[in-house]
C-alpha cells in the first residue's frame, strides 16, 4: 500500500512510501558506528596520515573528503559524498588469502552502492606519493565528468535547499 506522507527528510515532501515500512537513513549511523570511526581516525597509520595532508580541506580539484566513513558495516579511510569516491589505503596484512577475499567484499558493497574504490598498499604512499596523487586525480576528473554540474546526489544537510531562508 501506498500512499502520500510527509517525509522527514528535507526536499521529500509529499514522496511515496510505503506505509509501515521504514526506509534506511542516508545517515544510518549509530553511536557504535561514529565511536568506532573516532577510534580508526585517532589510530590512523603514518601512511593514512601522509595521504591525509594531501587530501583534507578539498586540495584534490575541490573534491572534499572525509576520514573513516562509515558505509554499511565497514569503514572508509577516505570518502568523497559528492562524487562517490573512496580511497583505501592497504598494508602488507592485506595481500594475505583471507583478507584479500574481505576487501573484495569491502570493494564490492560499496560499488553496488554506486561508490568507486580507488586501493593503494602502505608501501606506494610512502615510496611514490606522487604517482598515488596523481592517481586521485584522475579518478577525481573521471567522476567529476559523470556529474557535469558537480552537485552532489545528495540532500543538502540543512536548509532544505533554499537560499536565504523560506520566500
Amino acid at each position: 500500500m501506498t500512499r502520500d506522507l510527509s517525509s522527514p527528510w528535507k526536499g521529500e515532501v509529499g514522496a511515496k512510501r510505503r506505509v509501515g515500512v521504514s526506509q534506511p537513513s542516508r545517515y544510518s549511523r549509530t553511536p557504535e558506528k561514529t565511536e568506532r570511526a573516532r577510534e580508526l581516525r585517532r589510530a590512523a597509520t603514518p601512511q593514512e596520515k601522509k595521504l591525509w595532508v594531501v587530501l583534507r580541506n578539498g586540495q584534490r580539484r575541490g573534491a572534499s573528503f572525509r576520514k573513516q566513513h562509515p558505509v554499511g558495516a565497514f569503514f572508509l579511510d577516505f570518502y568523497c559524498a559528492s562524487l562517490l569516491l573512496a580511497i583505501e589505503v592497504d598494508g602488507g596484512q592485506h595481500s594475505e588469502d583471507a583478507e584479500l577475499r574481505r576487501d573484495a567484499r569491502r570493494t564490492g558493497f560499496p560499488a553496488s552502492k554506486g561508490i568507486s574504490v580507488l586501493r593503494f598498499w602502505n608501501n606506494e604512499v610512502d615510496s611514490n606519493l606522487d604517482g598515488v596523487v596523481r592517481a586521485i586525480d584522475e579518478a577525481v576528473a573521471a567522476r567529476r565528468a559523470l556529474t557535469p554540474t558537480g552537485a552532489s546526489r545528495h540532500l543538502p544537510l540543512s536548509g532544505g535547499g533554499k537560499k536565504g531562508g523560506d520566500r
